[in-house]
């Protein structure tokens, strides 16, 4: 402490002395950005590793004895659960809504919310729930996750700072964590700037489009610098399509765009019903249900029921093996809904691509279209189904255009995502984050109420 006490010493008086003020004080500002963005970037990094392994882990049991998952999948959900309730309440679930419900939060006089959104607490819950459901089949991502983690190390990084050093809003320091960590967790920059300013803010991007530019230039080049310059997906064929292929985009945009808000209602009816639970049984026996329901349907259907979803991504893209059964689109959304509303930690970025993605293939298998013609059916019901529960077209369709390098095709993805988005209304004219955040509000202040009341 002594040490670290003399440097802050020294640069102050450094900085004192400094004539130009105005580099001074743009130096100081600047470093905090750098700072945390770098520990995102390791953050990311890190959790990516964690996260493969438990996830490759659960394949090479199932693999040799799936049976086992009959057990594995209720403890690790429990687990998981308990997890959440007993440390970290608020790091259940994606953590976008919580960023979201953060910067609505993000006055002096609210700190002690802000803190149960983000904080060093709920990154170690975060990255453990996580890998505990990923373990035992929870069909959840990473990605939601990271941007708390993400948003969390940037408030962080703004409180730890002295008070002699300027500081910078608290809001912008943490929306632009958000949009690092979507960064690093996709190697998408111009997803997590879009992400930005179309989900999180309401402030002009003028405000803060440096800070939020080197952000996720020093988050992703992280994050490159140890995983390599890879893309999430990688490069399909999609050269050679057919000239109606749009209208087949469209009809793959109407369905998955409605199955995603779908899905996005049906998460918030059951989480409204579970309030209703007065006593910790209730919730085990309901958590129980719903990893006995993923692992039956696993074991005795089809594997891909488990996980986030890449594998089938990447095996339909880029291999010979696009056709796929009817119901797994079924599979994988129902996947969905039982693992996010177990209350553990996991995101629904991934998974919710993978449940487009496999309602593309089977439209594709319908068809019997083209291998280039399926990818980009593939890929716009990615966009469309991650819309329909976002309601975010542009941020969607940037994502899949940066996950596979394919800029030939990006009208068709914008199509997609903008179809996605007006049918999507006719379920809710709000996306499940919008729900979840003000929910995570009400929450808050009714502890605080409950709290000046017992004092």
């Amino acid at each position: 402490m002594g040490i670290i006490s003399t440097i802050r010493k020294r640069l102050k008086y450094w900085f004192d002395k400094h004539k130009n003020k105005r580099f001074r004080l743009n130096l100081l500002q600047a470093i905090q950005y750098w700072v945390a963005s770098l520990m995102t970037g390791l953050a990311a990094v890190l959790y990516t590793k964690l996260f493969s392994y438990a996830e490759n882990s659960s394949a090479y049991i199932f693999h040799r004895a799936g049976w086992l998952f009959f057990i594995i999948t209720p403890s690790c959900f429990i687990l998981a659960w308990w997890t959440v309730k007993t440390f970290s309440p608020y790091s259940r679930g994606s953590g976008i809504p919580q960023v979201m419900a953060a910067l609505e939060l993000a006055t002096p006089n609210e700190q002690k919310k802000v803190k149960k959104l983000l904080s060093l607490r709920i990154i170690f819950v975060k990255i453990l729930s996580s890998l505990i459901m990923v373990f035992g089949g929870g069909v959840i991502g990473r990605e939601g996750p990271t941007i708390q983690i993400a948003g969390s190390i940037f408030r962080e990084v703004n409180q730890w700072l002295p008070k002699w050093w300027p500081k910078i809003s608290r809001r912008n320091m943490m929306m632009t964590g958000a949009a690092a960590g979507l960064a690093a967790a996709f190697n998408t920059p111009l997803g997590g700037i879009v992400f930005a300013v179309e989900e999180l803010t309401k402030t002009h991007l003028s405000y803060f489009k440096t800070a939020l530019f080197t952000a996720v230039i020093i988050a992703g080049l992280t994050a490159q610098a140890l995983l390599g310059p890879y893309l999430y997906l990688g490069y399909p064929d999609v050269d050679n399509l057919s000239s109606y292929i749009f209208l087949v985009v469209v009809a793959v945009a109407i369905v998955a765009g409605l199955l995603g808000s779908i899905m996005a209602r049906l998460i918030l009816m059951i989480l409204k019903w579970k309030r209703k639970f007065k006593f910790n049984y209730q919730h085990i026996l309901y958590i129980s249900g719903c990893a006995l329901f993923v692992a039956t349907f696993a074991f005795f259907i089809n594997q891909r029921m488990f996980g986030s979803g890449k594998e089938l991504m990447t095996t339909t893209l880029f291999t010979s093996h696009k056709q796929l059964a009817w119901y797994l689109p079924a599979l994988r959304i129902s996947g969905q809904i039982f693992s996010f509303t177990s209350g553990a930690a996991g995101g629904i970025f991934a998974p919710s691509l993978s449940a487009g993605a496999s309602l593309g293939a089977v439209f594709s298998g319908w068809l019997h279209l083209s291998d280039s013609n399926t990818n980009l059916l593939i890929l716009s019901g990615m966009v469309s189904f991650l819309t329909g529960v976002t309601r975010t077209p542009f941020t969607s369709a940037i994502l899949v255009l940066e996950m596979t390098d394919r800029h030939n095709v990006i009208f068709h993805l914008m199509l997609a995502g903008m179809a996605s988005s007006l049918v999507a209304l006719i379920i809710d004219r709000r996306s499940l984050y919008d729900h979840l955040k003000d929910q995570y509000v009400t929450d808050l202040n009714k502890e605080e109420a409950a709290e000046e009341i017992n004092a």
